[in-house]
Formats: structure tokens, C-alpha cells, sequence
């Protein structure tokens, strides 16, 4: 007497993605609340005396907010991945565009980790017995880019390829896909800021002005997909046994 195909243990993507976006909340706040405590404002990088000052100052909270933001990365990736399977588990022909949003995902991390290496050599330049104002001052103007429009770049492709797919593919609320596309185009807004000089501004490179157009919304936009996808977790695990047990009951089959 045949035997009816067991059914596959499968992760709940929904448990995952909801659990990953809260990692993201958590440690955004922790690391801004890092670096408002223990950073602060950095003086204008003609300033040598003032800069080599507040690197060493700042040197171990720098080096916090990078351990953070590292952590914050991982769980990032674990959303991005969890959501792209999201998308494919209801429409399999928009994997391409999942897989875009997905990638495009990656390669921001990976930017940011290096903006964030290069910040932490500042740092450790300038915690060292003989800081140097030409490495110090480098390494931040290259952090500040690659943060700033190189990041912004990148983010806006990663929103505008998850509102797309989320619209078109019903997985999640189309207010959540409206939402992305607005978070796109606030960070094609924020490539203008390459062109805003060095200080701390607003507009500048790199400067808070990227964080409240650019980083932020998204960041916001990852935590209410979160929180969506937790409302609807059992849901979302359900469509991914079936689909399994589908291809396990066609792999017997053969």
C-alpha cells in the first residue's frame, strides 16, 4: 500500500522575517542612541586640531557603533532573504524581480560594511599613539560616500524592486509596496547630497541629511513589513508546507 509523501519540515518565513525586521529595529535604535551619546557632531574636516580631538574622543563609540551596525547588517540579511521567499512562495514567475531586490540588498551591505571599516580605521588611527590627520580625514570622506550617495543608490533599487514585486504579487498589503517606492524615491532624492560639501549638514555628504531621507524610511519600511508579516506569520507558513509537500509528492513521482 503506497505511503502518502511525508510532509517536509519547513521553516516559517514568516517567523523569520517578522523576527529579522525586529532585530533591525532593535539595533537601529541602539546604535543611534550609541552614537548621540558617545559620538555626537564631528567638526569640519579642515579643522586638523579639532578632528584628531574628536577621533580620539569618540574612538571607543565609534568603534560600538560599528560592532552594532555589523549586527544590524546580519539581521538585515536574514530579512532579505526571508522576504524574497516571501514573494517567489506566491508568485514564481517574479523571482527575477525578488532576486534583483535581493542582490541589490547584498550589495548594500556589503557598501555599508566597508563604509563601516573604514570609519573603525579612523578610529583606531586615532585611538593610536600617533594619529594621522590625512588617514583620519581619508578614511572619513570615504565612509561619508559610501554611506551617503553610493548607499542611497543602491537602497533606492532594493525599494523600488520590493514595492514592485509586493504590489504585483498580493504576498503583502499594497500599502507596504506604496510605501517602498516612496522610500525609493526619498533616496534617489538623497544622491543630490554628494554635491554638499564635507561639514556635517544637512545637505553634505554623508551627513544627517542621508540618514533622515535615506537610511530612515527604510529602515521604516523594513520594521512594518516586519510587523505585517508577523500579523500574518501562520498564514505565510502555511503556503510554504503546502507548496513543499507539492514538490515532494511530485519528486516521488519520478
Amino acid at each position: 500500500m503506497a505511503q502518502p509523501p511525508a510532509t517536509p519540515r519547513t521553516p516559517n518565513v514568516g517567523a523569520w522575517s517578522g523576527a529579522a525586521a525586529l532585530a533591525v529595529a532593535f539595533f537601529t535604535v541602539v546604535e543611534f542612541a550609541v552614537r548621540q551619546i558617545f559620538v555626537g557632531s564631528r567638526p569640519g574636516l579642515g579643522e586638523a586640531e579639532a578632528l584628531i580631538a574628536f577621533s580620539q574622543r569618540t574612538a571607543a563609540g565609534t568603534l560600538g557603533v560599528i560592532v552594532i551596525d555589523t549586527f544590524l547588517m546580519a539581521s538585515l540579511i536574514v530579512f532579505l532573504a526571508s522576504f524574497r521567499q516571501l514573494i517567489t512562495q506566491r508568485r514564481r514567475d517574479l523571482d527575477w524581480v525578488s532576486a534583483l531586490a535581493y542582490g541589490a540588498g547584498i550589495a548594500y551591505v556589503a557598501v555599508t560594511l566597508v563604509g563601516d571599516g573604514m570609519e573603525g580605521g579612523a578610529a583606531l588611527d586615532a585611538a593610536g599613539p600617533h594619529p594621522d590627520i590625512h588617514v583620519i580625514r581619508t578614511l572619513t570622506l570615504g565612509h561619508a560616500l559610501l554611506f551617503g550617495s553610493i548607499g542611497c543608490v543602491l537602497t533606492a533599487l532594493v525599494a523600488a524592486a520590493s514595492g514592485y514585486v509586493t504590489i504585483v504579487s498580493g504576498a503583502l498589503p499594497r500599502w507596504t509596496g506604496r510605501l517602498a517606492l516612496v522610500v525609493a524615491a526619498a533616496n534617489i532624492a538623497a544622491v543630490a547630497t554628494v554635491f554638499g560639501g564635507t561639514d556635517d549638514s544637512f545637505h553634505s555628504v554623508g551627513g544627517w541629511g542621508t540618514a533622515a531621507l535615506a537610511t530612515f524610511p527604510w529602515l521604516v519600511w523594513v520594521v512594518c513589513v516586519g510587523i505585517v508579516v508577523i500579523r500574518g506569520r501562520r498564514d505565510h507558513h502555511d503556503i510554504a508546507k503546502a507548496d513543499a509537500t507539492a514538490s515532494v509528492a511530485t519528486i516521488d513521482q519520478f
